[in-house]
């Protein structure tokens, strides 16, 4: 079989320099076909220590995900947008010490904890993952925040939430989620009057948009399904859940642009992981599988497919239809 017949592997660094640049790596694996020569005879196939599939299904939360999102991301965080970030978009909650909130999806903590520090709320964070959410509270007693920031596991389809609270805040959660007019009742429930509810997340930018292959193909690679809306779907779902929306923003190329820079320096990592011998080859394969997944991710966003919304809403007052 030519080479031309075959699949061209791509180098994890010339992925990460293509997928920056913005160029389109299945364009450039054509190429690569394109210019090599065939073979006059069978060459051996030579190893390849990270092998790169169409797909790579990301797999569930391990300890080594777990290690080298926070490689990526930072300590406590499996997603972008660090400490400054959640800072400067939670000051649209006006948060005080004599608060309570909630944090939906609460991830590794990092967040949550945060929120806690920043603004002396008293934080519980719900995570639908349970190895998340173990070594979340983990962290957080770590940081002497057991109390302040606690994480436990949640189910979205029953979240059965214990106390009220003055606060809410979602990061990316609810797109998972399939019966978003369920929770988020239950959420109104547990809010007191004139709350406020903070969320960003990923929206389909149209109608048809699940039925292309670039969505077809970012489906495959999530762990959780995705159950992406768009956003006037999710403006009428807040509204029969009793909310009223106050800001509703489209921050889909700043939040790009926090996922590229956190991926800069993705082959520092990669250096300092080689050095650990097998197990930091392992890493590297675990860090190779992380980037198709967010390189998934961006393609929809690059290319208008889905975007990220960041959304206020408050608890309205009296009663609502919803409440009926």
């Amino acid at each position: 079989m030519s080479v031309s017949e075959s699949s061209i592997k791509v180098p994890f660094f010339t992925k990460l320099k293509v997928w920056w640049e913005g160029y389109d790596m299945r364009e450039v694996e054509a190429r690569l076909k394109e210019r090599q020569p065939k073979p006059t005879k069978a060459a051996a196939p030579k190893p390849d220590v990270t092998p790169m599939d169409t797909v790579l299904p990301i797999p569930p939360w391990d300890d080594k995900r777990i290690e080298i999102a926070q490689y990526i991301w930072g300590e406590g965080y499996c997603g972008p947008g660090g400490p400054d970030q959640v800072i400067a978009l939670s000051k649209l909650l006006a948060m005080s010490p004599e608060m309570s909130a909630l944090v939906i999806g609460a991830g590794l903590g990092g967040p949550s904890r945060v929120l806690a520090q920043e603004f002396g709320v008293w934080i519980t964070g719900v995570e639908e993952n349970e190895k998340l959410a173990t070594a979340a509270m983990e962290l957080s007693s770590r940081a002497g925040l057991a109390k302040k920031a606690e994480i436990k596991h949640y189910d979205p389809k029953n979240p059965d939430l214990e106390r009220n609270f003055d606060r809410a805040f979602s990061k990316e959660a609810l797109f998972t989620v399939e019966a978003k007019l369920d929770l988020l009742r239950h959420v109104h429930q547990k809010l007191k009057p004139d709350s406020l509810f903070l969320m960003t997340d990923y929206f389909l930018a149209r109608d048809g948009v699940t039925n292309t292959p670039d969505y077809v193909m970012w489906k495959q690679g999530e762990a959780i399904r995705p159950y992406p809306v768009t956003i006037t779907e999710m403006q009428e779902i807040l509204d029969v859940a009793g909310f009223s929306i106050r800001v509703n923003e489209d921050v889909t190329e700043t939040y790009v642009a926090m996922v590229a820079r956190a991926w800069a320096d993705a082959d520092k990592v990669v250096s300092k992981l080689l050095e650990q011998g097998e197990q930091g080859r392992v890493l590297v394969d675990v860090l190779m599988r992380e980037a198709e997944y967010w390189s998934l991710r961006c393609r929809l966003l690059e290319h208008g497919m889905l975007h990220v919304h960041r959304i206020l809403v408050s608890k309205k007052s009296g009663k609502t239809m919803s409440d009926w």
